[in-house]
């Protein structure tokens, strides 16, 4: 039950922020007319710009302290007041530093959630109360979180179709009310191993640099998921020619396989190696990017179908690599790491997207299908990258 409560509150906290989507332009250039293609792509930018900057802080402060719940609440409160002001008429610079809090408020909860259920996996094996694989944990905190991304789109693109602003309206609502939802379902566990001063905490975690793999695949996993987030949204409205409804649609179809699969793929990872399922994922879903710009409206939705199933593959066990090989000492600061990686990733998405866009666009060839060609052979670089190394280093990897 501890780890199906935190399953909950994750999947519910991801709504908000998935929600927008399918009304980016109606939230941008429909509230602000005249704002140009890079403009309305710092609108998604802002958001991860604040989960980057504010991951590292959250989870050094929550390994010293050993306390998750309360800050959880706390980041529950402040993403509800910040979704609040985004509703209020403000110039563009201020409306984007809305979004920056946002991102604090959001990405702080999620790190906490992800590292309350790693503590809750370990503490269970500490107490011989039943040894519960942490594949299949990880697996299922992968799950809530891509499950929210998968139904945030579809619901934002039906509740935005007449009003996007209604969008972030229930999305401060529902923030509301994870409150007291929160406070009784989650409860503290107990971590073995204290911390006497900030030098020592620091100290822990570069001891174990076989986490910069799953980092890095993280990094470019989450830049892509950006670049759909924006470039491939806006993509869709403005050259396809799809309303926000049918946005919504085609986000759920890569999304929910993606959200259905995690869960599985954490459970192979235990049969598997989630090494090799990690570059094998990569490998089809780069592939799978770098053609959604050049085919027939009528395939992208199947592309986005093929893309979903096979990101589960590579998601679900870069979360287990990063459970796998971080000591309980610094569980909070490995996980915010991963965090800060894929916030890093999200940040330069849209930023990468809207920079190449507006380059292809003056030197007129095709900029939405060379942006996301371009875009979807960093996962396949990555994979070129990295092989040689995890070779390597191959017997730190479980």
């Amino acid at each position: 039950m501890p780890l199906l409560s935190i399953a909950l509150l994750i999947y519910l906290l991801m709504l908000p922020v998935t929600g927008m989507v399918p009304v980016l332009r109606e939230l941008t250039l429909g509230r602000y007319p005249g704002l140009g293609e890079f403009e309305q792509h710092l609108f998604m930018s802002a958001n991860m710009l604040g989960a980057l900057l504010c991951v590292p802080l959250v989870g050094l402060v929550s390994d010293l302290w050993q306390r998750r719940k309360l800050l959880i609440l706390l980041a529950l409160l402040l993403n509800a007041f910040s979704l609040w002001m985004l509703l209020l008429d403000w110039p563009y610079w201020v409306y984007l530093l809305w979004r920056f809090v946002e991102g604090c408020a959001h990405i702080s909860a999620l790190t906490l959630l992800m590292t309350l259920a790693a503590d809750t996996v370990r503490q269970r094996n500490i107490d011989g109360a039943g040894m519960v694989a942490m594949g299949g944990t990880m697996g299922l905190v992968g799950a809530a979180i891509s499950l929210g991304v998968a139904t945030g789109a579809p619901l934002g693109g039906w509740l935005g179709r007449d009003d996007a602003e209604r969008v972030i309206l229930y999305g401060a609502l529902l923030m509301l009310a994870l409150l007291p939802l929160a406070w009784w379902l989650l409860h503290e566990r107990a971590v073995q191993v204290m911390h006497h001063s900030l030098t020592a905490l620091l100290r822990s975690l570069p001891q174990n640099r076989a986490l910069l793999l799953p980092y890095g695949f993280a990094f470019v996993d989450r830049l892509t998921v950006g670049v759909i987030a924006s470039t491939l949204s806006l993509y869709l409205s403005s050259e396809i020619g799809m309303d926000s409804a049918r946005i919504g649609v085609v986000m759920a179809l890569f999304l929910l396989p993606f959200s259905l699969l995690s869960w599985p793929a954490g459970l192979l990872c235990q049969r598997w190696n989630p090494l090799l399922m990690m570059f094998g994922g990569s490998v089809a879903y780069g592939l799978t990017l770098v053609s959604v710009g050049w085919v027939d409206a009528g395939m992208i939705p199947w592309l986005m179908f093929i893309g979903g199933v096979v990101a589960s593959l590579m998601y679900a066990p870069s979360l287990v690599l990063v459970a796998n090989l971080s000591g309980s000492e610094h569980k909070a600061l490995a996980m915010s790491g991963f965090n800060f990686a894929g916030s890093l990733g999200f940040v330069l998405g849209p930023l990468l997207g809207g920079v190449l866009v507006s380059l292809f666009v003056l030197l007129e060839l095709p900029a939405y299908p060379l942006t996301l060609a371009l875009v979807g052979s960093l996962e396949l670089l990555c994979v070129l990258l990295f092989l040689p190394w995890a070779w390597r280093n191959r017997a730190r990897f479980p």
